[in-house]
This record gives C-alpha cells, structure tokens and sequence, in this order.
C-alpha cells in the first residue's frame, strides 16, 4: 500500500497525463538534426542515418510531419535540464545519494533535483524508479503547446474550405456529375493519390476568395499555408488526408522546392556540370558540341534526339521497347523494357560521327547512367544541366518542339521505324533556317567540313 500511494501523491503532483504508449527513444536533438539534414536538402534515409537513427524511423518523421518541420531549430535555454544532465541524475540516483549531493554534483538548485525526481519518475511499473528517457520524454510532452487549428475551431470556415476543395462538378442544372476514375500514372514524380472530378480549387484561390465572399466576417479569413498544412500535417483533426486527391499536384506530402533542386542524380557529379564546358563549346563558332535529349511518350516509347549546336544538323536515334515489353513484369534495377535504358542510349549514341565527336550536354536524366564508359568507347566529353534548367539546351528544346509536328504527344513513338526516324531528320536537315541565313543544317556542316 506505501508503494501505491507514493505513486498517487507522485501522479497528483505531476498532474493527470494519459500516456500515448511506450516513451520514445528520440529526443528533441535528434528531430532537430534530423530536419537540419532535410533542409540541407538530403532524403529522409540519409538524414535519418546521419542523425543516429534508422532509416525507417526518419521516413515515419517526414510522413507524419507532412514534409514540414514541426520544430523550430532554436536550441533549448539553459534553463531547463537537459537530457545528459538527467542521465547523470539517473545514475547518482541509483547510487542512493542524497538530493543536496545530486545538485551539488549537477550544479543545479536541490529544488530543481527534487522537483524532477518527483514529477517525472516512471510510474509504470510496481515501483517508482526514474529513468532519463522517460523523465525526458514527460518533459518534452508537458513543454509542447499545441494550437487548435483555425479550420478545427470554425466548422463554418471549414465547410467552405472543403466545399471549394472537394465539392462535386455539376451540370448547368445542378446535376451532379462523379466523372471517370483516372488513375494517376507515372513513376517520375514519386506517389500520387488517384484522380477524382471535383471543384478543386486551389488554397491559395480559396484564402483569396473568402474576403469577396465575406467582406464583413473576419473569422471567415484563413492562409493557403494553414491549407496545406490542414492536408500535409497527420493529427490537425480538420481535413481529411484523402482531400489531397483534389490539388492539382496530387501529393500527400510537401516537397521544399529546394529540396528538389538539390535532388542530383548519383551519377552527376561537379566536374561533369554544364558549368565546367569549356568556352569552345559554350560558343558556336568550332562544330563538334551537341545537344541531346528524349522523347518519351505513350507507353514508355522514346525518341533519342541529338542536335549539333553550330549547324543545328539533327540526328535521331531509333530505341525499340525490348520484345518483353507489356509481356513481362519490370525487374527492379533491370534493364528498361521501354527501350531507352542507358545501355540502349549508350549504344545508339556511340554511332556519331568519329569527326564530330567533342561534346555533348544531356539532360539529367537516368538514360545516360553509363555516361562515364560512353566517355571512354567513343572520346565524347559528356556534361549535364543544372536541374529545371532546359533553356541550357536551348537548341535541342527548340528541335524537340519542332519534331512535335512529326511525333505528337500522346502517339506511340515506337511504331516508327529506323527508317522513318531517318527521313524525318533528313526533312528537318533539308529545311532552310533563318538563323544559319536561309542556309539548311545539312548544307551548313558541309560547308564547315569543306573549310580549310
């Protein structure tokens, strides 16, 4: 009986706190390193193992977190005890040591070391033993102060909010319309929610409109940031996760914008960025540097096109889809069944002229994976743009828009044969152009290959 009404007097003092389960091992430091290593735009795996915990557990933070921070990075005041000073209070306790020796050793008040052997011991078990983790863990927990969100509080500003989100398309007499069931497809830009018809207004639409709807109503006022954070943010408790389906991205969590800049291929490094191209090839008086990109569209078909940026003469590159194509399931980490993998672009660019072979800039796309033995094969100089940069490659995203003409999007490429690919870029070398003074590409390298 002494045992159990210690640990009611200890929970009277501590106040009623309803445990969530078992305390967690992370501590604040750790979340605060770990979002320090996202907004220094690494993965959540990476940022996981650079912070000391498992991979898994930092992709648990991302997703629950809505991609956000939920922390500030302010380190905490000296005020308060920190975690390797109530691990040594842990350990002198344990020791059987007086509260007055503890703080003497600690260098803290003998009330501070009463008060915290009190109110945040562990009550869990038939004794009441105090355990750093978790007197950290009901530290941590009393010192969060979370705000009810707007949308949580207003069930009118939140009916509007998800009316404007996610109310049905109807006919012009009023008649509701549940459209088709598009699913999203595309493994580029990462997982999606599926399609669905709705008004799908934006947040920022719907935060700009309230004040026109609601010129005399201040509480009908709300950000497009506190929105998103309604959707992205698990536990807010006022939008339902599946509204995600409504935005236009389709996303279910934030990507930072410069987290997505700082995305890099493992296989692009600094020496081989656009920013290293030699000045002959940056100017476009010496032929040789090319431009190269892919057409890819229906069911994975491609189109490789290479451009010389002197002349403009344009090679296309005919990459067929694998023969088990649309037959087969996709092995991981295997080879592309849609015909442009790296070895596939690798092969078709190696059969460039032996005269023409300077450089040639890319996209930063997977293709081109085996760029580094495409170097050594052909004596190719190989560079990448920086990421959302196409107007690096101005002449082939010229080029490629040109082509649009041959090959329209939503077509199967892969129905074209070499030859086809052949004669469309023999019409193309054949066109006179205003910038080479209404000379064609194909007369244009000739001339240079003549000149002494």
């Amino acid at each position: 009986m002494g045992i159990r009404k210690r640990q009611q007097d200890i929970r009277v003092v501590r106040g009623h706190m309803q445990s969530p389960g078992r305390p967690s091992t992370a501590r604040r430091g750790d979340r605060v390193r770990f979002w320090q290593g996202i907004a220094r735009w690494l993965s959540s795996e990476d940022a996981a193992v650079e912070t000391g915990v498992s991979p898994v557990v930092g992709a648990r933070w991302f997703r629950q977190a809505g991609g956000m921070s939920p922390i500030k990075f302010v380190p905490v005041s000296g005020r308060y005890l920190s975690f390797y000073e109530r691990e040594e209070i842990a350990i002198l306790h344990a020791q059987y040591l007086g509260v007055r020796e503890i703080a003497r050793r600690v260098d803290r008040s003998p009330s501070t070391i009463s008060r915290e052997l009190r109110r945040n011991a562990s009550t869990r078990s038939r004794t009441v033993m105090y355990r750093a983790t978790t007197a950290q863990w009901y530290a941590e927990r009393r010192a969060s102060r979370p705000k009810v969100s707007k949308l949580a509080a207003n069930d009118r500003l939140c009916e509007y909010v998800q009316a404007r989100l996610a109310g049905a398309i109807t006919r012009p007499d009023g008649v509701p319309v549940a459209g088709p069931d598009v699913r999203f497809k595309g493994r580029r830009h990462g997982r999606r929610q599926d399609r669905r018809w709705a008004k799908s207004w934006s947040p920022e639409q719907i935060s700009n409109r309230l004040p026109i709807d609601f010129p005399d109503d201040e509480s009908m006022r709300i950000s497009h940031e506190a929105v998103y954070q309604a959707l992205y943010v698990q536990g807010r408790g006022a939008l339902k996760r599946e509204l995600v389906a409504c935005l236009r991205t389709g996303r279910a969590l934030r990507v930072p914008r410069a987290r997505t800049r700082g995305r890099c291929k493992k296989f692009v490094t600094p020496e081989i960025m656009i920013s290293e191209r030699p000045a002959e090839a940056n100017g476009r008086a010496v032929p040789g540097h090319w431009e190269g990109d892919l057409i890819i569209e229906l069911e994975s078909s491609a189109i490789g096109t290479i451009v010389e940026r002197t002349t403009r003469f344009t090679l296309l590159l005919h990459l067929p889809r694998i023969k088990s194509h649309g037959r087969k399931p996709r092995v991981k980490n295997g080879p592309a069944l849609g015909g442009h993998g790296a070895v596939a672009v690798r092969e078709a660019i190696s059969d460039l002229p032996g005269h023409l072979r300077k450089s040639l800039t890319w996209d930063r796309g997977a293709e081109m994976a085996q760029h580094a033995q495409l170097r050594v094969e052909s004596g190719l100089d190989i560079f990448f743009c920086d990421p959302h940069s196409p107007w690096q490659r101005g002449t082939n995203e010229n080029t490629n828009g040109l082509l649009r003409q041959y090959f329209p999007k939503g077509t199967d490429l892969a129905r074209h044969s070499r030859s086809d690919l052949d004669a469309v870029a023999l019409a193309l070398n054949s066109r006179p152009r205003k910038t080479l003074a209404w000379k064609t590409p194909a007369e244009a390298l000739t001339h240079l290959l003549g000149s002494p």
